[in-house]
């Protein structure tokens, strides 16, 4: 197992969690290549660790999760280079959103650009009120290429997606929490732990339900109603598979409280 505990991205165990820490302060965490590449190496070791049932995605530092994309690398980009940097960094955000375990995004500051679209394809976002949120790629004459168009509109809706990224307007905290954008705004210091709470709360939940209603949410949130409809008949009718499911079930009948064993 390669060594995560230093470098542009950390990772730690505390079973059943996994935090990962961007871990570039001095850059307010912003994302280059070796960012990207590190953590879908960790995202990559996570996948294999039955052990951990919920990841949270953090920065280092009270400033920021991430400050954008890092302008020094995307300065001196041809058209080309600008599709291969998108295209590496497309590759680990589709590790991320596909993980089958629950990620929840902490977000300690500036959470913008390349750092929104990062924190978007976590599935629960919690940030500090001291975090401020955005696309502001439209002051560099360039759009959002890390998923700022796309996941964006299907958290907020199309009409304040064109607004934000029109105006590369920055948004506080409790506007991105009113917006869609956030599930829950704390104060700084109760941040890591509000998260790693609510990690350990979906943590106690059969793992196996958990990556179905997951599957399920973000497979049918493409298909039309019909389809999506059916779709989670099929995932629902897997939980009679599990021994979670009976697990679960005995518990409810016998008034205790359920012990999964996530198979």
């Amino acid at each position: 197992m390669k060594d995560f505990t230093s470098g542009a991205v950390v990772y730690r165990t505390e079973y059943p969690v996994a935090v990962i820490e961007l871990n570039r302060p001095r850059a307010l965490n912003a994302l280059n290549k070796e960012v990207f590449e590190i953590l879908g190496e960790i995202i990559d070791e996570i996948s294999c660790d039955d052990n951990i049932k919920v990841v949270i995605l953090t920065g280092n530092g009270e400033k920021a999760f991430a400050a954008g994309a890092d302008v020094e690398e995307l300065k001196s980009l041809n058209t080309m280079e600008a599709r291969n940097f998108a295209l590496a960094a497309n590759r680990t955000q589709e590790k991320l959103s596909g993980l089958s375990k629950a990620t929840i995004a902490a977000l300690n500051g500036f959470t913008l650009g390349g750092g929104c679209e990062l924190a978007m394809c976590c599935d629960i976002r919690i940030a500090s009120e001291k975090a401020k949120f955005g696309q502001p790629e439209i002051n560099l004459g360039i759009i959002p290429g890390g998923g700022g168009t796309q996941r964006l509109s299907r958290l907020v809706g199309v009409a304040k997606t064109k607004e934000l990224i029109f105006t590369g307007r920055i948004i506080p905290a409790q506007e991105a929490l009113q917006i869609g954008l956030v599930n829950m705004v704390v104060r700084p210091e109760d941040l890591m732990d509000k998260a790693k709470k609510l990690a350990l709360e979906i943590a106690g939940k059969s793992g196996c339900a958990i990556t179905l209603a997951k599957r399920s949410i973000d497979e049918g949130s493409e298909m039309n109603l019909d389809g999506a409809l059916h779709y989670e008949i099929e995932c629902f009718a897997q939980c009679f598979s599990t021994e979670d499911h009976k697990e679960g079930i005995e518990a409810f009948l016998q008034k205790r409280i359920p012990v999964f064993h996530h198979l």
